[in-house]
């Protein structure tokens, strides 16, 4: 296959080469996109071709649960067989935006693209991009991240390209998105609002909106036997090509566990890589040190991981090592994602 590689500004759109990439998915095919999230790797949401095409492309579990992608409200209710209030009062606050709610779908969504539940996961991104793609190609359009599947997500198109070229017919290069990390996840399902996902809508923010949230087990804990009702729950993830540790403890005795392990590891010429905070960075011996931003930035942090750990890749870098960061706010989702990287090896000094 033929990937077609397009740039596309978000506050310039091209309107044809929108509808070309809307034709692409009305006809089955798939285009990769920028949200204000990650890339996304979109086909039709309502045609169970499509979505078996996104999980061959990426190579991707077919029990791991597609995002279906709208603009509006109406098309929402289309998709689910019941909206609560508490979905109401998100979406007024966080929609258009990186926030994922999950509802018992309706007959018009195929098991194919929820990877088999009853429930289907909806966003409606806040990139321009998206949202035109979106409507082109008939308002609904399910997209899991933009990448072979276990592999860090993709932030730049870049890597899209990377990963994807001669697997899917479009990839749209929209530049560096803004966020860097995916959707939070929300299922509205049950009794109680869970958390299934962390992301940039914090728990505290949903707290706000909604009153009282549970917070999945799983979301630290590695240890769930239970099929996945999000993208990311069951399986390892955004891992880098070479082995990843992150390091707990006093900042003093993670610098020295760190840089006793990395003088080791160059005696046998193997390379090493180290994600710090501004802080620290400076003082890690590691042939490749990547600040991810300020300790107190989570947002820096959230923004920077993802193409931390690619750069990682490109430089070949074989033993990793990564301090470990505020399990608060967007931090808890830094973590998340640094934990599912690492294959939940941590050590604790």
């Amino acid at each position: 296959m033929k990937t077609e590689v397009i740039r596309i500004d978000e506050n310039n759109i091209d309107m044809e080469a929108i509808r070309k990439a809307g034709e692409i998915l009305k006809q089955g095919g798939l285009v990769a996109f920028p949200t204000e999230t990650v890339y996304g790797l979109g086909g039709d949401a309502l045609n169970e071709s499509s979505s078996a095409k996104i999980y061959e492309a990426k190579g991707r579990p077919s029990d791991n649960p597609l995002i279906v992608h709208i603009t509006n409200m109406e098309a929402l209710a289309g998709i689910v067989s019941y909206i609560p209030e508490e979905a109401y009062l998100l979406a007024e606050k966080y929609w258009p935006g990186p926030l994922t709610m999950i509802f018992n779908k309706s007959d018009a969504v195929p098991l194919t693209t929820t990877g088999g539940l009853e429930t289907v996961a909806v966003r409606m991104p806040s990139h321009k991009t998206a949202q035109a793609l979106i409507d082109a190609a008939g308002g609904y359009v399910a997209a899991p991240s933009a990448n072979r599947s276990g592999r860090p997500s993709p932030t730049v198109a870049k890597y899209v390209i990377e990963d994807l070229e001669g697997r899917v017919d479009m990839i749209i290069d929209g530049g560096e998105v803004n966020i860097g990390l995916e959707s939070t996840i929300i299922d509205l399902t049950g009794s109680c609002p869970t958390i299934l996902r962390p992301g940039f809508i914090t728990e505290a923010m949903l707290k706000e909106a909604i009153g009282q949230i549970d917070v999945d087990k799983t979301i630290i804990d590695n240890n769930s036997g239970q099929a996945p009702k999000a993208p990311g729950m069951k399986y390892r993830h955004y891992a880098p090509r070479g082995n990843l540790t992150i390091v707990e403890g006093e900042p003093e005795e993670v610098i020295k566990y760190i840089n006793e392990k990395i003088g080791v590891l160059k005696k046998d010429g193997i390379k090493t890589g180290v994600i710090a905070a501004d802080e620290t960075a400076g003082r890690y011996l590691g042939d490749e040190v990547k600040s991810a931003g300020k300790r107190e930035d989570e947002e820096a942090a959230a923004k920077h991981l993802f193409r931390i750990l690619r750069e990682f890749d490109d430089d070949e870098v074989q033993v990793m090592f990564a301090e470990s960061f505020p399990h608060r706010g967007i931090g808890q989702a830094v973590m998340n994602r640094l934990l599912k990287a690492a294959g939940h090896q941590v050590v604790q000094v």
